[in-house]
């Protein structure tokens, strides 16, 4: 199995950049703190999530991209983690209550880009669309990469497409700011990326994915990624194309859904390529500043898991150790996110999850009624 190259995900990271400059939206103010003035009682708000068990774990990779490295133990207090990645159904009752309009959705500002023309600054996002050639470069992600006007959580592949028979798919098409701003509403928080990655492999130790150390236990797809040639080709095997409902795939030994594949999940935390090697060894909250080599001047966030583009010929990120980075008020068709809430905040006691099945139980609707 082959991994993506450098030059690719800097590529990668290049046409995300240039379609941000039509993406630019209200940074928020803070990193995803809990908002507890007007939230839900602790009771609803933990509706839904699963009670991570504080502990120390093996973050990172030494076999994987040099941003993965150095792979060192790391201690974090509980926490209590949505089940699933955000729905559209979630989503949109966030919206009908506060009237909030997402990056996508709004148009960019004359002034945040002098001197281009009127007519290129329109409401839109980043579409994949494979590509008409038959072998594209995997250097070139601009093949399969497009703005498309129009194109927002509500409508995801643009005008005509729309979400009414994914209601328990995972929204898309969000920026970090636009993450932020629903966990504030929903008395949550964007994972830390440690965080993240400690729910993501589910008690397990150092394994390669968050099941275990096989692609594919008993010869079965075990998360919605990419089968087949990328970026061209998508035999569908594991059933589908693009997003899937959220609990589609067997959950991992937390409880927890969709830690691999699906859509790319927002964390809390600024990218910097080196900070493992000087990062705490409790509770890391990731650094101060944002600082990507490949581009030095874009401020860029960390995010977690993968997507149902990932494949193990061009981009291998549904393993737990990987990492992506993007500007913070980009939005993209594979990018989604779910929120978290600090034991304290919650007022719930830090008791280890018992089971799977209570955890289950309480998303059975999303499981089943897709």
């Amino acid at each position: 199995m082959t991994q993506r190259t450098t030059s690719s995900t800097n590529a990668f990271s290049t046409i995300i950049s240039a379609g941000t400059a039509l993406l630019i939206g209200v940074s928020a103010s803070v990193r995803g703190s809990e908002e507890t003035s007007g939230s839900p009682p602790a009771g609803e708000r933990t509706k839904q999530m699963v009670l991570i068990p504080g502990g120390t774990f093996w973050m990172g990779s030494d076999t994987g991209p040099a941003d993965g490295r150095p792979q060192h133990e790391v201690k974090v207090d509980a926490f209590w983690i949505d089940q699933h990645e955000v729905t559209n159904e979630q989503f949109a009752r966030f919206v009908e209550s506060t009237d909030y309009v997402t990056t996508a959705e709004r148009t960019p500002s004359s002034d945040d880009f002098p001197g281009v023309s009127p007519d290129q600054l329109v409401r839109g996002s980043l579409v994949f669309t494979p590509p008409l050639t038959k072998d594209p470069s995997l250097d070139q992600p601009s093949s399969w990469w497009q703005f498309v006007p129009g194109a927002n959580w509500r409508h995801p592949e643009g005008p005509g497409s729309g979400i009414e028979d994914r209601t328990k798919h995972p929204v898309v098409h969000v920026s970090w700011d636009d993450a932020v701003a629903y966990c504030k509403w929903a008395g949550k928080r964007l994972p830390t990326e440690a965080e993240w990655e400690y729910a993501s492999r589910g008690g397990l130790d150092r394994k390669e994915y968050v099941w275990g150390d096989e692609q594919q236990p008993l010869g079965r797809h075990a998360a919605n990624i990419w089968q087949g040639r990328f970026p061209h080709d998508n035999t569908k095997e594991d059933g589908f194309v693009a997003t899937a409902p959220v609990g589609s795939f067997p959950a991992n030994g937390y409880g927890l859904y969709d830690m691999a594949g699906n859509v790319w999940e927002w964390c809390a935390d600024w990218y910097r390529p080196d900070y493992y090697a000087h990062s705490s060894a409790t509770n890391p909250s990731g650094p101060a500043s944002s600082y990507d080599p490949d581009e030095p001047g874009a401020r860029k966030r960390v995010e977690r898991g993968g997507s149902y583009l990932c494949t193990d010929v061009y981009c291998g990120s549904f393993r737990p150790a990987r990492r992506m980075k993007t500007s913070p008020d980009t939005s993209l068709c594979h990018t989604g996110f779910r929120g978290v809430i600090s034991v304290a905040v919650a007022g719930a006691a830090a008791t280890p999850v018992s089971s799977h099945a209570s955890a289950e139980q309480t998303t059975s609707d999303a499981a089943t009624s897709n």
